[in-house]
């Protein structure tokens, strides 16, 4: 029976009971006794949350994945068997484009069920961003795809190496508004993707399964968009050779690296090894490529100072005595830029350097080479081959002056930082709230500063008021451990899902995260962004991933200022006062805390994170603030966009 036959059936059923009079006498029943029945569920009698006995059961379940023997293997189940043979790192979805989800888990990829099809999309998205693996999200046809459009556009910005996968009814039906929630996927993509195909033909979906695996394995990567009709994800196979292009992955794809050329080469070292200021900024390709050692193998030896950028960092630490990250003041004085794997590229005039300073741009794709910015020597290479190459070419060399500056600009910086924390303490104190710079500290000293190893925990941020203020206390001391949410498209709610793809991530030691494995994640996001992601709570839960989410709650969207000087305009910006969304996370299946003073703060963040760390148990902690924090003129020093590059910056 198809998807259409048995839905016509289940709706059928339902207006046949409906229709009888035993059905009627009871919706009657609940309606007349309606205050007695909410009575009964408020007693003590109401369970506990658990979580299903199949859970655990079905995870622990060995791998099945499909084969040409006997019945042979649907569509879904070769497309499966290319995902896992590519070693998709993991896959979140909500419930919907059944055949290909069960066939992708059944193979054995790593598999996460979530409460909607956009926040999984986004926890794909952490989780590739904390690893550098490809992974997957997935949903159902019309509504659940387009309800992840917006982090598919998060994801194209931060160039994630994203499988998009959706289902899409019939091509039977094509034209022909057949049915429910039909819709044309690709032209919606557009834009926003790297690759993206219908599968029309059946005997092609390994085909094009290579075509989307090779577009997020080369070059820069991206999303690539699949979506799959119901003849193409059941169809029958019992032969391979039916299949077209049915190759292995040497076969259809490369792991070829373009290497820059000698000449090249000698004009880059040359220009490197003159400069007196020269500095590396070290993009998003540097850790897709996983060349940090490489880089901090030249930085050492060259007294070269680099700058982390992309919606990762950590892939140059922070901790670094020739770092940039925490000197903002230093990058003016810069004289040779070297910008390696930036994959969104600024203008000149958005990053903190000198307009006129000499720049040399190494990238994978040729025809970005000058876009943006002018440079001085443009190279075509894969960031990690080009690294290696000049940490056998530089020389040895001592750059003291470069490198007290940066000391000298750190300083300036972090006390600036604290500056504003004791603004914000006394602001605190004054009001009986907690100002994002008191909640920010708190959160680097529990952090940074105390028994937990600085190197250890994955953190994120996002909101507007905290964002800014959270991205300037948050530390990135080795390869993806901090996240920045927002990064270049300024998606509103990715926070927390994107952070417990992250903690998922963390939870399994992908890649980087191996040292760390089972260790807790950490997020500061805002009131405004929780409503789009609380109920994955439940997927934390579930999972058991450990989560503490940090929400600023100042009852309100960051942008209420737009609204001061505008009749009748306020009410639309302003949240009710003091909700309780610790509350909410309780009735998930978290724990919530709900937090007044900075005192109050400290000790949650403590708590929450033993509990977390033992346990596996998330906690929500509500920081209750007040909107007028964000305005400079009422509680100085307000909020500014935090300078490019480095800590703290949302873009580039």
């Amino acid at each position: 029976m198809d998807e259409k036959a048995k839905l016509q059936e289940v709706t059928s059923s339902r207006r046949s009971f409906l229709q009888t009079p035993a059905a009627a006498g009871a919706v009657a029943a609940v309606l007349a006794t309606q205050g007695k029945v909410f009575a009964a569920t408020t007693q003590s009698t109401i369970p506990s949350i658990r979580i299903p006995k199949e859970i655990p059961r079905d995870l622990a379940e060995a791998a099945k994945p499909g084969t040409f023997e006997g019945k042979g293997m649907t569509g879904a189940e070769v497309f499966a068997n290319l995902c896992k043979e590519e070693e998709l790192a993991a896959m979140f979805c909500c419930p919907g484009n059944y055949t290909v989800i069960n066939a992708i888990a059944a193979a054995g990829v790593p598999a996460y069920g979530g409460r909607t099809e956009g926040t999984m999309c986004a926890a794909a998205d952490g989780f590739a961003r904390v690893t550098g693996e490809a992974t997957a999200c997935s949903g159902t046809e019309g509504p659940g795809f387009t309800h992840m459009i917006m982090n598919i556009a998060a994801a194209n910005a931060a160039r994630t190496p994203l499988l998009v996968l959706a289902s899409n009814m019939q091509i039977a039906g094509d034209d022909r508004e057949a049915f429910i929630q039909t819709g044309y996927q690709q032209p919606t993509t557009t834009g926003m993707k790297k690759y993206g195909k219908r599968l029309i033909a059946p005997d092609r979906v390994w085909e094009y399964g290579a075509y989307a695996f090779r577009n997020m394995k080369s070059g820069v990567p991206g999303p690539c968009h699949l979506d799959f009709p119901g003849e193409v994800a059941r169809a029958k196979f019992t032969d391979p050779a039916t299949l077209k292009d049915f190759y292995t992955k040497d076969k259809y794809r490369t792991e070829a690296r373009a290497h820059p050329s000698s000449k090249d080469m000698d004009k880059a070292t040359d220009m490197i090894a003159k400069a007196e200021r020269p500095i590396i900024v070290a993009g998003q390709g540097v850790f897709q490529r996983k060349a940090y050692d490489t880089l901090l193998e030249i930085v050492s030896k060259h007294e070269v100072a680099a700058v982390c950028t992309g919606p990762m960092r950590g892939h140059f630490p922070d901790d670094h005595r020739l770092s940039a990250n925490l000197a903002p003041d230093a990058l003016l004085s810069a004289d040779l830029v070297v910008f390696v794997g930036q994959y969104a590229m600024p203008s000149p005039g958005e990053f903190r350097f000198n307009p006129d300073v000499k720049t040399i741009r190494v990238h994978p794709v040729q025809e970005d080479l000058g876009r943006n910015w002018p440079l001085d020597l443009g190279i075509v290479s894969d960031e990690k081959v080009f690294l290696e190459e000049l940490a056998n070419r530089l020389p040895a060399k001592k750059r003291d002056a470069w490198a007290n500056e940066l000391a000298a600009a750190r300083q300036k910086f972090e006390k600036t930082n604290l500056d504003h924390y004791q603004l914000g303490l006394k602001h605190s104190q004054a009001t009986g709230h907690v100002h994002p710079a008191v909640m920010a500290k708190e959160v680097h000293d529990l952090l940074y500063k105390g028994d937990i190893d600085p190197k250890q925990t994955v953190t994120g941020f996002g909101g507007w008021t905290s964002g800014l203020f959270a991205g300037r206390w948050l530390r990135a001391n080795r390869a993806g451990q901090s996240v920045t949410c927002p990064y270049q498209y300024g998606a509103i709610g990715p926070d927390v899902a994107m952070m417990i793809g992250a903690g998922a991530a963390v939870q399994r030691g992908v890649g980087p995260q191996a040292a760390y494995k089972g260790a807790p994640v950490l997020v500061v996001t805002s009131d405004a962004n929780i409503a789009y992601s609380m109920f994955e709570f439940d997927t934390a839960a579930k999972y058991k991933i450990p989560i503490i989410a940090v929400i600023y709650n100042n009852n309100s969207w960051g942008m209420w200022p737009s609204a001061v000087g505008s009749a009748r305009s306020m009410h639309m910006y302003l949240f009710q006062e003091n909700l309780r969304y610790d509350k909410m996370a309780e009735g998930l299946g978290a724990r919530g805390e709900y937090v007044t003073t900075p005192e109050q703060m400290r000790e949650s963040l403590k708590r929450s994170y033993q509990i977390a760390a033992k346990e596996n148990i998330s906690t929500l902690i509500n920081v209750q603030a007040l909107k007028e924090f964000t305005s400079g003129k009422d509680y100085p020093p307000g909020i500014a966009l935090n300078p490019e590059p480095g800590v703290g910056a949302l873009a580039h």
